[in-house]
């Protein structure tokens, strides 16, 4: 983390010429509750140790600048004549959050921007959330707007569905802006209020193990599957999905494909698993959280079908090991990581082991991580 600080902070010196205002904010793992954020449901997600420092300061150039350090790319561009660049360029994150605040009036002059992350890319630890909450808090501090968190995460969000063209929901922005040191927060994604979980998985820990692979499909993928809920609460004749019973579903089996019953089938009960693992962590029954956290996995592929042979191979590969006492696919899907509750005792062999058998798979490296639950977005002193 201080090199990141060090790297970022003497960039903008050397390019500005001026002292910046300092802001980390964090990626973000989810133990569990998958695709329910946006049927207004349950999730499980903490922020961690590795996330994007961003620096600011006020610009009198008369114009902004925005340079990305990971990636060598730097853009100057009017607050006057913003609108998107081409799908996938990552300056749509910084011009959506901009665009959001001017749509809600908010006053802000040109600036300077450097930002660096450690988030590995596609890994499915929202990388964009961190860099959305981490523009928006900077300039809420950098023009005095006043705004809360909550407005933050908001501005956040819509950013990504208008700009980015990713209908998310809630969770990823929450739990970057709000996280709290060695907690998980159960997150209510309709009243966007959480609690907070001590996390003291005792002789175990969760590390990730990233495929290092993003299957083009996602985002699509994504929108598609968020259509389909809404569709199906509109038969129902709720708001979202998290209002529904597997019996309600029942009643109208005939009017939706079985391909579209089964993912509906599974956000009810991914939203019942969240809350049975807030349960569970409670009372520090850690058998019960692994095997719902396989539940949940075993759901993402055959039911909302978002996973991929990668991350399935490394699930199956965890059941192998009587040491793991649950794994599932984290995030949207189609690559990324899995997220594995493992006795620390075996946890270097289950990685050597693990990685080993990636390899002769897939021909191709796999990466671990083991990450610590961190506060969220704020400013660095």
């Amino acid at each position: 983390m201080n090199n990141l600080i060090s790297s970022v902070k003497s960039t903008f010196i050397n390019t500005f010429k001026t002292e910046p205002l300092l802001i980390f904010s964090p990626g973000r793992i989810n133990i569990i509750g998958e695709h329910t954020d946006y049927n207004d449901g349950f999730v499980f997600p903490a922020a961690v140790n590795k996330g994007i420092v961003a620096a600011f300061q006020k610009s009198d150039s008369g114009i902004s600048t925005a340079y990305a350090l990971d990636m060598d790319s730097s853009i100057e561009f009017s607050l006057e004549h913003l609108k998107p660049s081409k799908q996938g360029n990552w300056e749509n994150y910084v011009f959506g959050v901009i665009a959001e605040l001017q749509n809600r009036s908010h006053k802000i002059g040109n600036f300077n921007v450097v930002f660096k992350g450690d988030i590995p890319a596609g890994s499915g630890m929202s990388s964009s959330a961190a860099l959305e909450n981490s523009i928006v808090y900077g300039l809420n501090e950098l023009f005095s707007l006043g705004l809360s968190k909550h407005d933050m995460i908001h501005i956040s969000q819509k950013a990504e569905h208008n700009y980015v063209g990713v209908n998310c929901g809630i969770m990823d922005q929450y739990a970057s802006m709000f996280g709290i040191e060695n907690n998980a927060l159960l997150l209510d994604c309709r009243t966007v209020a959480s609690k907070p979980y001590e996390i003291d998985f005792k002789d175990h820990q969760l590390i990730l193990i990233n495929t290092n692979v993003k299957h083009s499909l996602s985002d699509s993928a994504y929108n598609d599957r968020r259509s389909v809920c809404e569709h199906i609460s509109g038969l129902l004749g709720i708001k979202a999905l998290r209002d529904a019973t597997e019996a309600d579903l029942e009643k109208i089996k005939n009017q939706v494909t079985p391909e579209n019953y089964q993912k509906a089938l599974f956000v009810i009960q991914e939203n019942d698993r969240a809350i049975k693992a807030s349960k569970a962590i409670e009372k520090g029954d850690l058998v019960t959280l692994g095997n719902l956290i396989y539940g949940s996995h075993n759901g993402l592929q055959h039911q909302y079908k978002v996973s991929c042979e990668e991350l399935d191979f490394l699930v199956e590969q965890a059941k192998l090991n009587k040491d793991v006492l649950g794994a599932r696919m984290m995030g949207g899907g189609f690559g990324g990581c899995t997220i594995n509750l493992v006795a620390k005792n075996t946890i270097e062999d289950f990685a050597k082991s693990t990685s080993k058998a990636y390899k002769e798979r897939f021909n191709k490296a796999c990466s671990v991580y083991f990450v610590e639950l961190s506060n969220g977005t704020h400013i660095i002193k």
